[in-house]
C-alpha cells in the first residue's frame, strides 16, 4: 500500500521544512510542498506538528547478545525487534565481541535474515577480536564478496582480551575488506575494538602515517573509553576518520559533552558517530568494586545523548541528529539510509516538539504507533 505523510516537519537530517512524502515498495517516491493522489488505496498519515527524521542507525551492537565474562550464567540475550523499534532503530550492525566460540558468525548471520523478516535492516562484521580471523567461508575477503549482509570486519586492539594484532595484520584485514568490498560492490570497513591499555590507538596512526592507507576504511569504536583514547581519537578525525563513541559501553563522561569538546577542539560533526555497544555485559560492581553480577548494556542511549546535545548542548536538531543516521550511514557505504531523499529507503522516526518518539516507520511500514508497538 502507499502512503503519504502529510505536514512533515522534516530534518533529512537537515532542514527540510514542512513537506509531504510519498511511501512505496519500502521506498520514498516524492517530498513535495504537497501530495496528493485521487486512488483507492492510498494511506494518508498526518504528521501535523510532528518532527521527522531519518531512522536511526546503531553501528554497533550485539543482536545475539554477548559472551559471559564471568562463566555461562552472565551471558546476554539476543535482542528484539521491538526492543530496537521502541527506541527508534530501524537499521543495526551486529557483531561478535571476545567470544568466538560460544556465540558464532552463523548464528549472527541468522539473527540479521531475522530482523530483516522482522521488518528492519541488520547488517553484520565478520571475525570477532582475535587473530586468526574467524569467517563464515574461507576467508575475510570471501564473506565480504558472497555474504550479502556482511559489510566490514571485527578487530580488538589495545586489549589486553585482543590478540595483539602487528601493523601488518592489520594491513592484512583492510586488504581484505577493502578488496572483498570492492568486488562485492560495498564500501568495506575494519571496525576496530579500542581498549584501555596505553598503547591506545597509535598502531592506527602507523597505518594512516607510515603505510598511507586510506583512512576512511579504519572504523575505531568505544573511542570514549577514556580521557586519552578520546583526546587521541580527536587527533584521528581532524586527520579524516570518523571516530565512533559508544553511548551503553565504558566511558569516562557522557557522550554529549564528548561531542561538545571534540567540536571546542576542532572536530568536524560529520566525523563522529554514536552507537550503542548494546547488549554488551556490563559489570555489576559493589561499593568495594568487586564483580557481583552482569547485565547488558542498553540500547537507547544513542537517541537520549542526542537530544541532550540539543536541550542541554544547544545544538540544532539537523546537526545533533547526524551522529545517529546521516554519519553512521556514510561510514558503513550505505547510500539508501540516514537520509531522507528520494529513493532512499522509508525508514522515518516520527517525534513531537519535545523530541519525545511518538512513531517508527521501518522499510515503509509503520511498526510503532503512537508509542505502542504495532
Amino acid at each position: 500500500m502507499m502512503k503519504i505523510i502529510k505536514n512533515a516537519n522534516i530534518y533529512a537530517p537537515i532542514n527540510l521544512g514542512k513537506k509531504d512524502i510519498l511511501i512505496g515498495s519500502e521506498k520514498i517516491l516524492a517530498i513535495q510542498d504537497h501530495i496528493e493522489m485521487n486512488m483507492d488505496g492510498v494511506e494518508i498519515i498526518d504528521a501535523t506538528d510532528k518532527i521527522v527524521t531519518p531512522g536511526l542507525i546503531d553501528q554497533h551492537i550485539h543482536i545475539t547478545g554477548a559472551g559471559g565474562k564471568q562463566g555461562f550464567y552472565s551471558m546476554t540475550p539476543e535482542i528484539s525487534v521491538d526492543e530496537l523499534i521502541r527506541c527508534g532503530t530501524t537499521t543495526v550492525m551486529g557483531m561478535l565481541g571476545t567470544d568466538g566460540v560460544v556465540k558464532s558468525l552463523k548464528g549472527l548471520y541468522a539473527k540479521t535474515k531475522a530482523l530483516y523478516q522482522e521488518g528492519i535492516s541488520a547488517y553484520m562484521l565478520t571475525s570477532y577480536f582475535g587473530i586468526p580471523p574467524l569467517t563464515i567461508l574461507d576467508n575475510v575477503m570471501e564473506d565480504m564478496i558472497f555474504i550479502d549482509t556482511v559489510i566490514g570486519c571485527k578487530i580488538a586492539i589495545s586489549d589486553e582480551r585482543s590478540s595483539f594484532p602487528s601493523a601488518t595484520d592489520l594491513l592484512r584485514f583492510l586488504k581484505d575488506v577493502y578488496v572483498g568490498g570492492s568486488i562485492g560492490g560495498k564500501g568495506g570497513i575494519l571496525h576496530v575494538h579500542l581498549g584501555a591499555l596505553d598503547t591506545k590507538m597509535d598502531i592506527l596512526f602507523e597505518l594512516v602515517e607510515k603505510h598511507h592507507y586510506p583512512i576512511k576504511y579504519i572504523s575505531p569504536t568505544h573511542v570514549g573509553r577514556t580521557k586519552p583514547l578520546f583526546d587521541q581519537a580527536i587527533r584521528f578525525a581532524k586527520m579524516g576518520g570518523i571516530i565512533d563513541i559508544s553511548t551503553g559501553g565504558t566511558i569516562y563522561d557522557e557522550p554529549y559533552k564528548m561531542v561538545l569538546y571534540a567540536l571546542e577542539n576542532g572536530v568536524p560533526m560529520d566525523q563522529m558517530t554514536f552507537s550503542s555497544d548494546g547488549n554488551a555485559g556490563m559489570a555489576k560492581k559493589d561499593q568495594e568494586g568487586n564483580i557481583i553480577g552482569f547485565y547488558p548494556a542498553p540500547i537507547d542511549l544513542n537517541l537520549e545523548q542526542v537530544k541532550k546535545l540539543i536541550q542541554t548542548g544547544g545544538l540544532k536538531i539537523e546537526e545533533a541528529f547526524k551522529l545517529i543516521t546521516s554519519t553512521p550511514a556514510k561510514n558503513l557505504s550505505l547510500s539508501h539510509k540516514g537520509i531522507i531523499k528520494t529513493g532512499a529507503d522509508a525508514d522515518l522516526c516520527f517525534f513531537d516538539a519535545e523530541l519525545n518518539l511518538t512513531d517508527v516507520m521501518a522499510r515503509g511500514n509503520i511498526k510503532m504507533k503512537e508509542q505502542i508497538i504495532i
